[in-house]
């Protein structure tokens, strides 16, 4: 089974994951954050970086969702897929012009190919915040690279996540409002 948590920056996707991982003894799957060598880069110079960052997204979660297909014996649980990298995060990118259409067209043509080898998960969970808390979670995570992120960046993201949750994934999805929980102390 494949169990995805969706959701923006610093809503508390990599905590939950954890959480239920090992709570139910799933196979996590983590977005590869810590070791992404675009990263900081893009937070710098968001339309130097934008497309190098997409694609090197697009390219783990692609080899995770080609794997997750594989593992038909257990449960794993995925901290961000692929479909929320093109829906949401690619197209900030392109609707901020940090990414231009011609980039945009050959990342799209790329997802579009893999999504003949790619299943939507049994179950997504999207944890919805608002901008306020998702800033407040960021700023007490303390990466120094997030801490000058553009408000309207993550209200860009908030806005297609909405869009792509309600109008374009066609999976089941449960929907968790995070603002008043703190499902890691309680």
């Amino acid at each position: 089974m494949h169990i995805a948590i969706a959701g923006n920056i610093g809503c508390g996707k990599t905590t939950l994951t954890k959480m239920l991982a090992k709570r139910y003894g799933w196979e996590p799957r983590f977005e590869p954050v810590d070791v992404n060598p675009y990263l900081e880069d893009f937070y710098k110079d968001m339309s130097r970086w934008s497309f190098n960052l997409q694609i090197y997204f697009l390219n783990k979660r692609f080899k995770d969702v080609v794997e997750i297909s594989k593992a038909t014996d257990r449960t794993i649980i995925q901290d961000r897929t692929i479909f929320e990298g093109v829906y949401v995060f690619a197209a900030n990118n392109r609707k901020m012009g940090n990414m231009d259409q011609r980039d945009y067209e050959t990342y799209m043509g790329l997802f579009e190919s893999m999504m003949e080898v790619v299943e939507m998960p049994e179950l997504m969970i999207y944890l919805r915040s608002s901008v306020p808390h998702l800033v407040k979670n960021i700023q007490k995570r303390g990466r120094d690279y997030e801490q000058k992120m553009p408000l309207g960046y993550l209200e860009g993201i908030n806005n297609l996540y909405e869009d792509f949750i309600m109008n374009k994934y066609k999976g089941k999805v449960l929907i968790v409002e995070v603002d008043n929980l703190d499902f890691e102390h309680n």
